[in-house]
Parts: C-alpha cells; sequence; structure tokens
C-alpha cells in the first residue's frame, strides 16, 4: 500500500495569503468564543470574515466539457439532469463543444441555454470544435449573436465567453467577429501549437485554454510543467487549464487506440491545479464516453459505436463524489478547507491485470510506440475527503487491504496492488459504510479492457 498524500500549504498568492490569515483569525475567534462572547460579536466578525472570502474567490470558475454532437434527439430532461448532477457537484457549467455540421446543435443549444437559465446559477458557453469541419464566420456570428444576452450565457466584463477545441489557423477570423458581435471574450484551445505558439498570437485572444490533461506517451504521471509556460506567457490574461480523470480510447473506425497513464490522474491533476492557481478549471469531459474521460451517469444512447464495449458495465461517476472539496479549495486557494459535502472515498480500478490477455494493439499514449500493457499498474486507486482520521478497508477477492486517514488535510489518496492472484469482488469500506464493486478476473473475452471502473462510498 503506497500512500500518495497532498500537502498542507497554501498558495502564495495575495488570495492564498489572506486565506493563512483568515485561517489563523477563526482560530483565534473559535478560542475567544469557548467563553463568553457578549452579543455575539466575535462569532458574527467571524461570519463576515469567511463571506468575505467566499466572495473572493468565487472569480475562479470550473466547467464541464459537453459533447454536443452526441446529443441527436435529446430530450430537455437529460439536459435538466445532467446541470442538476453537475451543480452538485460544485460544477459552475457547460462548455458547449459543437461541430459545423451536425443538423440537431440549434435544437439542442436551445435546449441546454433553457436548462441552464431554468436551474439557476449555472452558466453555459460555446466551444467551437474546429477540428471536425469547417466553420464559416456567418456560422460563428450567428451562434454568438443568438445567445450572448442570453441569462445562462457565461459573460466576462459583461462580454459571452467563447472558445474552442482547436483552431489556430482560424485565429485571423476572430476580429471579424469581435465586430459584427460587438466584442467577446475568447479562450481558445489551441493546444496543437503549445504556449510559445499561442504566446505569439495574444493580441487576438483573451487567455488560452490547455487541453493537455494526460500523461504523454511513456509517462506515468502527469507533468505541469506546460502549465507554468502557458502562466507565464499569458501574462495579464487569463488561463484555463484542463482536468482529466481518465483516457483510454479503441475506437478502429478513426484510427484511435491508446492509453494514457490515469491510476492517480484525478488526484495528482487536482493537485497542480492548487500549485498552478488558473483562472479557470475546465473537466475534460463531462461525457465523452469513446475517450473514456466521462463523468457524467452513462447515457447509453451517446455512446459512440464501438465505445460500448469499453464503457456499458464501466461507470464514472464516482469521480464527482470527491469534486465538492476539490472545487471548494481550488476557489479559496487553500488545500485545508471545509466543503458542503460530506466524508466520501472513492476508488477506481481495472477489472483485469494489464497482462490478463492480449493487449488489443493499445498503444501507451497518443502517438506512443510500446503496449498500454507497459504503462498500466495493477492497483486500485482510492481517493478519500474525511474531516478527521477514519478507517478505510479496500476488499480485493477476500483480502482486506486496512487504511487509516488523517493527514494534514481532509484529501488523502492510496494505492493497493493486485495481481492474477488477487480475483473476485471489490469492496470499499468508509467507516463501516461499504459499496460493493465489480469483480477483477484474470481474464478477458477479447482484448484486455483498459478503461476503469469507479465506485464511491
Amino acid at each position: 500500500m503506497t500512500e500518495i498524500s497532498s500537502q498542507s500549504i497554501c498558495r502564495e498568492t495575495n488570495t492564498t495569503t489572506e486565506m493563512g490569515l483568515l485561517d489563523k483569525l477563526n482560530s483565534f475567534i473559535d478560542e475567544a468564543t469557548s467563553g463568553p462572547d457578549h452579543g455575539g460579536f466575535l462569532s458574527k466578525f467571524k461570519e463576515h470574515l469567511n463571506k468575505r472570502a467566499t466572495e473572493k474567490g468565487d472569480s475562479r470558475k470550473v466547467f464541464a466539457h459537453y459533447m454536443v454532437g452526441l446529443t441527436l434527439g435529446q430530450p430537455l430532461d437529460v439536459w435538466e439532469h445532467d446541470i442538476k448532477t453537475a451543480k452538485d457537484a460544485g460544477i459552475d457549467g457547460f462548455a458547449l463543444n459543437i461541430g459545423p455540421s451536425d443538423p440537431w446543435t440549434a435544437e439542442q443549444l436551445k435546449l441546454a441555454y433553457d436548462a441552464a437559465e431554468e436551474a439557476s446559477d449555472f452558466v453555459v458557453f460555446p466551444s467551437f470544435d474546429m477540428a471536425c469541419g469547417e466553420w464559416s464566420v456567418d456560422q460563428v456570428v450567428d451562434i454568438i449573436n443568438q445567445y450572448k444576452n442570453h441569462a445562462a450565457q457565461m459573460t466576462v466584463d459583461g462580454k459571452p465567453f467563447v472558445s474552442t477545441f482547436e483552431g489556430p489557423g482560424w485565429a485571423d477570423n476572430w476580429l471579424t467577429v469581435r465586430e459584427r458581435t460587438g466584442d467577446i471574450f475568447l479562450i481558445p484551445d489551441w493546444s496543437s501549437i503549445g504556449p510559445y505558439g499561442v504566446g505569439e498570437k495574444l493580441d487576438i485572444i483573451d487567455g488560452a485554454f490547455s487541453w493537455d490533461a494526460w500523461p504523454k506517451a511513456g509517462q506515468h504521471r502527469i507533468n505541469p510543467d506546460e502549465d507554468k509556460i502557458y502562466k507565464n506567457v499569458l501574462g495579464e490574461k487569463k488561463y484555463m487549464m484542463g482536468v482529466s480523470p481518465y483516457f483510454y480510447t479503441n475506437l478502429p473506425q478513426w484510427n484511435k487506440n491508446w492509453y494514457s497513464s490515469s491510476e492517480s490522474l484525478w488526484h495528482d491533476r487536482w493537485q497542480q491545479v492548487m500549485d498552478i492557481m488558473p483562472d479557470y478549471v475546465q473537466i475534460i469531459t463531462w461525457n465523452d464516453y469513446g475517450e473514456s474521460s466521462y463523468i457524467c451517469d452513462t447515457v447509453p444512447s451517446q455512446i459512440v459505436q464501438g465505445a460500448d464495449k469499453f464503457v456499458i458495465n464501466y461507470p464514472h461517476s464516482a469521480f464527482r463524489a470527491v469534486l465538492p472539496y476539490l472545487i471548494a479549495a481550488y476557489k479559496a486557494g487553500c488545500r485545508e478547507v471545509d466543503s458542503k459535502g460530506g466524508d466520501t472515498a472513492i476508488a477506481w480500478y481495472r477489472t483485469t491485470p494489464a497482462r490478463a490477455g492480449s493487449d488489443g494493439g493499445t498503444q501507451w499514449g497518443q502517438g506512443g510506440c510500446e503496449s498500454a500493457a507497459n504503462a498500466a499498474r495493477d492497483v486500485v486507486s482510492v481517493m478519500a475527503v474525511t474531516r478527521h482520521p477514519s478507517d478505510i478497508i479496500v476488499v480485493i477477492g477476500g483480502r482486506e487491504h486496512h487504511i487509516r486517514t488523517g493527514g494534514e488535510t481532509p484529501l488523502s489518496y492510496y494505492e493497493i496492488p493486485f495481481d492474477y492472484t488477487m480475483t473476485g469482488p471489490v469492496v470499499l469500506v468508509l467507516n463501516g459504510k461499504a459499496i460493493w464493486g465489480p469483480e477483477i478476473r484474470n481474464h478477458c473475452e477479447d482484448h484486455v479492457c483498459f478503461n476503469s471502473v469507479a465506485i464511491q462510498v
């Protein structure tokens, strides 16, 4: 059992320095109010301080990337359910990924905006997918103008927030879009040209979004160096950092078949968010089943052909369970915070060892040349949020593994190895409450599935 736990230090920025002072003031007030608090003055002062801190952190936002291209015929109630579950996790809005040629886009955009308005306190904005077809300036302008004054449209300084997936070759068109829409707040993803390439186009944009949220080929852990370069290159402009729980795809029709190391990714990337402190975070993704990066409740009608083999029976909704704490910590600028969510633990794991069968031709990372079987570590990953020292038990095929939380922050992370001798159901227990997960088996029907199942207690 290996613990890879977080540190309990606030970022030394203006906000987090204030948060450290706030913690000391709160501690002092707690001691003072253990005796008489005449007129409740100190208690009221503490409430005021915490309210001010919350307001200061509200400028940071967390969005989730939503694939509208998967919503053919989707009814309003699916949008309503997705928005409710996203809000419950602390997510502020959806980046609506749209292509230029899907005939259902107009209908689904309207449903998304209307559902977000009805939900209140939830925003949406267009993310123009420039990698799946050619957009005309007229198309982009028309969509922005249609929704720029909508109550659910995300805005900054009164300007509609707009993003992209790729499209640096389209960059010169944005000046025309600005003129014909009355201006926008543009934060594109141009990861294909990297942060230095983005730095050559700062006069066109208001910030940048990085899609690089996974370890690269041959890497077991993600490196935040590129995020730091983005921050440095952008200067005073906004940075939106990509965060993802997982990556595995095997879709021969699109020549996609790779696995990015994801055993500790959900934990590692959020720790890097706390180090980088970007202006915005975008979770990649809400519902991209074809790349196993989803955190939504599974909607079978959205699953692309072929992905059902590695999505059905592999739920990922448990990844959301720790988000209330993670998002609260990010917005407060400090790892040691309280949040609305209660104590929880999640676990994610593959249901076979990496060498239980053929690797199916899956490579280690995009563009990699090694087998994914050389990358995937056979572990049950456990992430917990506990306010007090707590007992966690992980049972793999009848073998118990005991964990005692109680670090300097509520968040902790552990890995429990398994191998071909440890087969059977996985049980996750937190303070006596248990959840049963799918069994680990030492064989597979066709080839190893490198997606994980996620469970929560």
